[in-house]
């Protein structure tokens, strides 16, 4: 699902990348990969602020536990879909381009999912479980997948960024990704936009937010404006036992 390769712009045409805070690159090319350092973003702050919380939640404070599992579902939701859009559109229409080192950098991320998949699904078991009452070892336990799980992800992360975002911005012009972005934003309902706004945007420095805003448009900046309190609320409860920075 890529356009016919065109013309790529000269380089004093290329976008300026998107650079947060734990990000490992940002490679330079004629791609505009914002949204995708965004959600790199998020998918950190949230193991860290997981891995951070669980072993200073009380283990008789099952209301918190169930707000935890309930937070998790939507960003375990939101990084299998991001995940998933990888592996069925972006990756194989990179291979379709790819040398045989660069393919091996593909074949590599298809791989880190399969890795980080089964980590997720333990401290997703392990939150339920929580929230339904179970005792220390159980948070024990969660606290070490969790861990894992940060870890591993924030390899994985920092690979994509550094190695796959090169291959992409290699062979891809700015039609290309376009395209793909039709694939990976299948099943976006609006009431998950609404959801997905103030999450994205949650932690991000505030010297970033207007470049953002020029991008992603008007409505993303009215969204986060009606839900950022709500957002911020919820955060607040969850991750009420966090330690302090």
């Amino acid at each position: 699902m890529t356009a016919e390769p065109t013309t790529r712009p000269a380089r004093k045409d290329w976008p300026r990348q998107l650079r947060l805070p734990g990000q490992a690159a940002a490679p330079e090319g004629p791609v505009d990969m914002y949204m995708m350092y965004l959600m790199h973003h998020a998918f950190r702050r949230d193991l860290a602020a997981f891995a951070a919380v669980v072993p200073h939640t009380p283990v008789e404070d099952t209301a918190t536990w169930q707000a935890l599992a309930d937070r998790w579902a939507l960003f375990a939701e939101t990084l299998h879909h991001h995940h998933s859009g990888e592996d069925t559109w972006l990756w194989p229409a990179l291979l379709e381009r790819a040398d045989d080192e660069e393919r091996a950098t593909l074949l590599a991320m298809e791989a880190e999912h399969e890795e980080i998949d089964p980590l997720l699904e333990a401290s997703a078991s392990g939150l339920a479980r929580m929230a339904a009452g179970a005792g220390e070892d159980c948070r024990a336990a969660l606290a070490v997948r969790l861990v894992a799980a940060r870890e591993s992800l924030g390899r994985h992360l920092a690979h994509e960024e550094t190695d796959a975002m090169r291959v992409l911005q290699a062979h891809f012009v700015q039609a290309d990704w376009d395209l793909l972005e039709e694939g990976f934003q299948e099943g976006i309902t609006f009431g998950r936009v609404v959801a997905l706004v103030p999450w994205a945007l949650s932690e991000v420095p505030a010297s970033a937010m207007p470049d953002l805003f020029a991008r992603t448009g008007g409505a993303h900046r009215l969204i986060w404006r009606l839900t950022r309190g709500r957002f911020a609320r919820r955060e607040a409860r969850a991750f009420r036992y966090a330690p302090a920075a």
